[in-house]
């Protein structure tokens, strides 16, 4: 395996580990509620918590990860989530207050993962493979959620709540020790590459280049990047909206027996996994064969947002709960196309800052976690109807769409020796 295919592997696995123990509370809090007795408004503390941290340090991650290496900040960061699962139970018993402080220090773990795999990627990872590379590593998002919806249940069955931490924790240990000893910081440090991949490396990417100040004015400036702000922002409504609210769709709304839910909510996120990977493949190919960078990001976000515009719109319509997935699967699985539009742009147009950028992106996506979330369970208070809570998160990707398409760009911002607009694009 070459050396840079190993680094996205071990990215894939930081970022499943990642949603693994994002999503395992989600279930476990069911059996800790019994324990503790926690009513609702204390549970919603404890799984909200998590976005405190996560907010606070996506854009020092990132800018971190640009100034000193992703291998430190990203092994750091797994380092950090990893402890404060794994003391979860402890500090549940020492009380709510210690538990909540637990869980925002996990989320500013966690915060890092993103901004530090962007600065890695834009050191390691070819132009001409960036899409493949993100697609796969970003699929550990839908698996490791879909891992922890069906480990945590079973685990929780066989060793009581408390091992779904003590376990999920463990294997973050296990990744940074592999992590410390098989990746380097950069190319030409890593052991055993060849000569071969170092000069395919280093005439794609911005390998061996050394840090630069970041150009704060001109990046928040630039409409190319706010595009990708506002893209992410539109993007995870919808997604937000789905990891939070399906399960309960599929009971209350289409009246599925408890017991099914699991195996309704997770197909969306099956469907998401591979086609994060399939799109990642043909935009590839579809640079590779000369199509502009620009234009196949603009594709891949028309296929993207299209096809999640139109399953959110007619999901709603649907009685049948098969139907009401199935429509959900399938958007989901189009809606995957866009990881190969905006989420994989940062490095296009801005490699010197791309962990930096995606900390701003990235923190610009973690809102709609909380106000989308809100919002749509006041208009199910208000209004009772399914059908608008998927209609406005179908106006928000239409309008990040639309945005998008207007002033997206696949060409570099900024040029590498001064990190200054670039004069041209």
């Amino acid at each position: 395996m070459q050396k840079r295919h190993q680094l996205v592997l071990m990215a894939f696995l930081a970022i499943f580990i990642c949603y693994m123990d994002r999503v395992a509370i989600s279930v476990a809090i069911i059996p800790m509620v019994e324990t503790y007795g926690w009513d609702l408004s204390t549970q919603g503390l404890v799984l909200s918590s998590f976005f405190i941290g996560y907010l606070l340090t996506q854009v020092v991650g990132g800018k971190l990860a640009d100034r000193y290496g992703g291998k430190v900040v990203l092994g750091f960061g797994v380092f950090i989530w990893s402890l404060f699962t794994l003391v979860a139970p402890p500090a549940a018993a020492l009380g709510i207050t210690v538990l909540i402080v637990a869980r925002i220090l996990m989320g500013m773990g966690e915060a890092v993962t993103f901004p530090a795999i962007y600065a890695l990627y834009a050191r390691w990872i070819p132009v001409k493979e960036r899409s493949r590379s993100a697609g796969f590593s970003n699929s550990g998002i839908p698996l490791g959620t879909v891992f922890a919806l069906l480990a945590t249940p079973i685990i929780v069955a066989q060793w009581g709540w408390e091992w779904v931490f003590y376990l999920f924790g463990g294997v973050g240990f296990i990744w940074c020790v592999i992590w410390y000893y098989a990746i380097a910081p950069t190319p030409s440090r890593q052991s055993g590459i060849s000569q071969s991949e170092l000069d395919r490396i280093s005439a794609d990417t911005i390998a061996e280049a050394p840090a630069t100040a970041t150009p704060w004015g001109a990046l928040l400036g630039n409409m190319p990047v706010w595009a990708i702000i506002v893209a992410h922002f539109c993007n995870n409504w919808w997604f937000y909206v789905l990891l939070a609210w399906l399960p309960t769709f599929v009971t209350q709304g289409l009246g599925v027996d408890y017991a099914s839910v699991g195996l309704f909510a997770m197909m969306p996120h099956i469907a998401l996994f591979l086609c994060m990977n399939i799109s990642g493949l043909v935009a590839d190919r579809l640079i590779g064969r000369g199509m502009t960078i620009t234009h196949v990001r603009k594709l891949m976000m028309i296929i993207g947002f299209g096809g999640s515009i139109i399953a959110l719109l007619l999901v709603g319509q649907v009685e049948s709960a098969v139907g009401a997935i199935a429509i959900m699967t399938v958007g989901s699985a189009i809606g995957g196309f866009a990881v190969s539009g905006f989420f994989v742009n940062h490095m296009d147009i801005a490699p010197e800052h791309a962990g930096t950028l995606m900390g701003i992106t990235n923190t610009a996506g973690t809102i709609p976690g909380i106000v989308g979330v809100m919002v749509s369970g006041w208009i199910l208070d208000s209004t009772g109807s399914w059908a608008l809570v998927f209609q406005v998160a179908a106006a928000v990707s239409a309008f990040g769409l639309l945005f998008y398409l207007l002033f997206g760009s696949g060409e570099r911002q900024f040029t590498p020796e001064t990190s200054q607009p670039a004069t041209s694009h």
